[in-house]
């Protein structure tokens, strides 16, 4: 498979050009390698070549089709290792491998022609031999060749790898290389990104970009040197640095190599080239979205088992969470109006707001901490499989339904070891005698809603770092606004806000059941009650219904932020 790119210009905000018309041509069964100083534009080039980031100007032609037009045809051709891992390293190689298959195949493939596969990427890979070990036990280079073999599933024509040698030693530097050597003899393509300059020499080409994004250089790697003048590539990259201003594009285009290596390529106006037409290729049938489902949900029920101390976290955590309402004094923690022993009055119970504040801010930090860090630690294997074709919708959906059902069974776990032990009312309000269950209810439903809040931050931060201050903000807020601390109800503003709380609404209709209006009234007001706390069942469905929405509102936008990291040809 050939590719050309033609007169590629990216423009970023404020005018400032990161690709400057950027032509070069590759051939058939050829190894292509990128190099040149930080800030020349190596990722942006990469990004624009597939799709990631299209170039603002020009066009990326892949045996004369347009890719940016025609992605969805080309992309089951396009191979791409980035410099992150884009596996679940807690799985092992050949596992690892079967669910990227059952992923990426067509839909009428076989299990026994995907196991074929994966078997023959392995011998090719020279990686049988590991195919049972987690990826995490495997070494650097070893990881790599993973992350190739997950690309070589689908018999890509053209492959692109992002600095797949770095902080690698000599040894494995030389063996990555050859690997890739042997892929373009073996009738691919390969371009590779690279900061390292050791293994040049077994390239076919050399693209050399200079500071600012424009081509210094395009031709056999062998005669590179030569071409600046310079004894060593640590010369080269120290006259890019010294001198910044020099046109080194120009001196590159009024070049004999130019004229030899890449003249015809930057001469062909890219509206005179032959298209095909669009039915000439169809792409295979992918896989359905229940099917992409099953297996995602498969694939991280496999991770989260693998994973021993997620799954005693997940266990310990909200027995830790719901015993610490146990500490309040069992005689003052009565969830029912206790009764004056010398008047046989029932008379107000304030601990009890408190026992309900523990138990919800325990489910809110329990669900919230359960996917906090989902989706950005999959940021670069999610980016990748939805370039194949992955449904967002479909890979939401599947951390819904496995984080939703250990969250609502946290949530359980928390309700049960804070109400059982304690006294309640008989009966309540919607479940007639089932008052245990009608409480549990709520904080299973804000463990799911926070679980929900969780993905939302987990999908707008950058680095997993970010994660955990927010992760506290949330909790911290939840405390605030609960209505168990203050009273919430006639405060102008403050009223309103908390209704976008989730702990507001949950602690709400655990209130409708416990009858909070007669058992913890407003002392500011007591003719003033909270709507929300009223022992109705309308005040209890509104309540739970409100809870379900905000889930269902933080659903929707995961999902639009989701697709922030998806390949921008895609999104347009």
């Amino acid at each position: 498979m050939s590719f050309s790119a033609r007169h590629l210009t990216v423009t970023v905000d404020g005018g400032k050009q990161i690709l400057k018309d950027v032509s070069f041509g590759v051939p058939e069964k050829s190894l292509i390698a990128v190099i040149g100083p930080s800030g020349s534009g190596k990722s942006t080039l990469l990004k624009a070549l597939t799709g990631y980031r299209p170039a603002d100007q020009g066009e990326v032609l892949y045996d004369n089709r347009n890719l940016y037009k025609q992605f969805a045809e080309l992309r089951q051709r396009i191979g791409l290792v980035p410099q992150d891992d884009i596996l679940h390293k807690e799985l092992t190689v050949k596992k690892a491998l079967k669910y990227a298959a059952k992923l990426r195949f067509p839909a009428d493939t076989t299990a026994a022609e995907r196991d074929a596969r994966i078997d023959e990427v392995l011998r090719e890979l020279k990686l049988d031999i590991h195919k049972d070990k987690k990826v995490t036990s495997l070494s650097g280079g070893q990881r790599k060749r993973v992350s190739v073999a997950l690309e070589l599933l689908t018999k890509p024509s053209l492959i692109f790898l992002d600095e797949p040698t770095s902080g690698l030693d000599p040894g494995m530097d030389r063996d990555v290389m050859q690997l890739l050597r042997g892929l373009a003899d073996d009738g691919r393509t390969v371009l590779v990104v690279t900061h390292s300059v050791a293994e040049l020499a077994i390239c076919d080409k050399l693209l050399v970009m200079a500071p600012g994004g424009a081509v210094a250089y395009f031709g056999p790697p062998e005669e590179a040197l030569n071409f600046f003048g310079y004894d060593s590539w640590a010369d080269v990259f120290s006259a890019f640095e010294n001198y910044r201003d020099y046109d080194w594009a120009g001196r590159w285009k009024g070049s004999q190599h130019y004229q030899m290596y890449a003249a015809d390529i930057d001469a062909v106006a890219p509206q005179s080239v032959h298209m095909p037409p669009p039915q000439a290729m169809k792409p295979p049938k992918p896989q359905g979205w229940g099917s992409q489902l099953l297996t995602l949900i498969r694939r991280y029920v496999a991770v989260i088992a693998s994973d021993k101390g997620f799954l005693a976290l997940t266990v310990i955590l909200p027995a830790v969470l719901g015993a610490v309402s146990l500490l309040i004094d069992h005689n003052r923690g009565l969830l029912v109006n206790p009764v004056n022993p010398r008047t046989g009055v029932h008379v107000p119970n304030g601990t009890a707001t408190t026992v309900l504040l523990i138990l919800a801010v325990g489910a809110c930090f329990a669900g919230a901490a359960n996917s906090v860090r989902e989706l950005i630690k999959e940021r670069v294997i999610y980016e990748r499989e939805r370039a194949t074709g992955l449904s967002r919708s479909a890979y939401l959906m599947s951390k819904v339904v496995v984080l939703g059902a250990v969250t609502v069974l946290q949530g359980l776990m928390v309700g049960l070891i804070g109400f059982s032990s304690r006294e309640i009312p008989d009966k309540g309000v919607v479940l007639g005698n089932a008052t245990l269950v009608e409480l549990c209810l709520p904080i299973m439903a804000l463990g799911f809603t926070s679980m929900m809040v969780g993905l939302v931050i987990s999908s707008l931060v950058k680095t997993a770092e970010k994660t955990m201050p927010l992760l506290v903000m949330f909790a911290i807020i939840q405390v605030v606004f609960t209505g168990c601390l203050f009273t919430l109800n006639g405060t102008v503003g403050v009223n309103q806000f908390s209704y976008l709380m989730p702990s507001r609404w949950a602690v709400g209709v655990a209130g409708a059941t416990l009858d909070f209006n007669n058992i913890a009234p407003n002392t500011d007001d007591p003719g003033k009650t909270d709507p929300l706390w009223n022992h109705t069942a309308t005040a209890w469905t509104v309540d739970m219904f409100a809870l379900i929405v905000l889930g269902v509102i933080c659903g929707f936008l995961v999902a639009r932020f989701l697709r922030r990291h998806e390949p921008e040809v895609m999104r347009k």
